[in-house]
């Protein structure tokens, strides 16, 4: 194999390095770089990434050689300091993810250690910074219109605690950017992909699997994870800053994309709807009931939102600056199954 490899004079690195958008965009780096520097926790598990490796190649460890490894915490400024060490550009891509009520670990990850990554880049004069956030940090249309970057986010009951943490975590990059720092921020709607876990987005994939005869009304704006770090590579190599873009390849209903996975598995499709009524009522039981016999409940009251909310996303701006071309979410659902009916992941 034969790679042509950009001018090394740029030093990259990558937070949240064995996500599932940190990994692809690993992986997508490393065919354009010959060495990508990542950081790592000492408790990091690394099989992840070599599943999403895994997906694009059959000789993983070819690739995952060429990362360079640094152990540092984003809630650890000394390590993040000795860790940008000779670095050029930062994608930061930790955080954690939540669709339920979150927690303070979730807030402390995603605002202060992203408060962290921005202190350190402005002290190391960083040359760009590119932010994954998320459509849970964007306005509300109220309706069926469309949601875009120029909505105002406002903060009331229907806010989940992950798009506040995302929403904060934004205002820490554009204070950086107030004071000089040249960085992008892409806010992308539920990502799908390969991730060799079964968390996030990935559960979703593991529970059709297995058969799923309910599904709720809902909807929301989906994008293929190789969509989102394309998009990312592109508006970090531009002069582009000061800007963040929606990254959404369709606005598709809970029964399309759970219908589109059992296909991919050969399971019946979900047929039984469930109410918001109904699925309110037992996130708000089950989320007591976890309180009160201390075990992490399945379904709370975020989550029930989340399943039973309807918004719609525009994904002009991306599409105007730069061209770039959805993968169909059906087709990124179909190569998901088809990696996972053959690795049995």
């Amino acid at each position: 194999m034969t790679l042509k490899f950009q001018n090394q004079k740029e030093m990259i690195l990558v937070t949240g390095a064995t996500g599932l958008v940190g990994g692809h965009l690993l992986w997508h780096l490393l065919q354009e770089n010959e060495k990508v520097v990542a950081i790592k926790r000492t408790t990091s598990d690394l099989r992840s990434l070599r599943s999403i490796f895994n997906f694009y190649s059959t000789d993983p460890d070819l690739f995952l050689r060429r990362i360079d490894w640094r152990t540092a915490d984003v809630l650890d400024p000394k390590s993040l300091d000795e860790a940008f060490d000779a670095i050029t550009i930062v994608y930061h891509c930790a955080a954690v993810v939540s669709v339920g009520n979150g927690s303070d670990t979730m807030i402390s990850t995603n605002v202060n250690g992203t408060r962290n990554v921005v202190n350190t880049a402005l002290e190391k004069g960083i040359g760009k910074l590119c932010f994954v956030s998320s459509i849970a940090a964007c306005g509300s249309a109220g309706d069926e219109s469309m949601v875009t970057e120029n909505l105002r986010w406002v903060d009331d009951e229907n806010r989940s605690a992950y798009s506040r943490s995302k929403f904060y975590s934004e205002a820490e990059v554009w204070r950086g950017i107030e004071k000089g720092l040249k960085a992008v921020i892409v806010n992308p709607g539920v990502i799908l992909g390969v991730s060799g876990t079964s968390t996030g987005s990935s559960q979703i994939f593991s529970v059709v699997r297995k058969g799923l005869p309910f599904y709720t009304a809902g909807g929301s704006g989906y994008v293929d994870v190789r969509d989102v770090v394309r998009a990312m590579i592109e508006l970090t190599k531009s002069d582009i800053s000061g800007e963040r873009f929606i990254l959404v390849s369709e606005n598709c209903s809970n029964k399309e994309v759970l219908s589109w996975m059992a296909d991919g598995f050969g399971k019946r499709r979900p047929f039984i709807p469930i109410g918001k009524n109904v699925i309110w009522m037992a996130g708000a039981v089950v989320e007591i009931a976890g309180k009160m016999f201390g075990f992490e409940p399945v379904i709370d009251r975020g989550i029930a939102k989340s399943a039973t909310n309807r918004a719609y996303y525009s994904s002009a701006k991306i599409s105007n600056a730069i061209g770039l071309k959805f993968t169909p979410i059906s087709q990124c659902i179909a190569d998901v199954c088809t990696y996972q009916n053959k690795t049995k992941d």
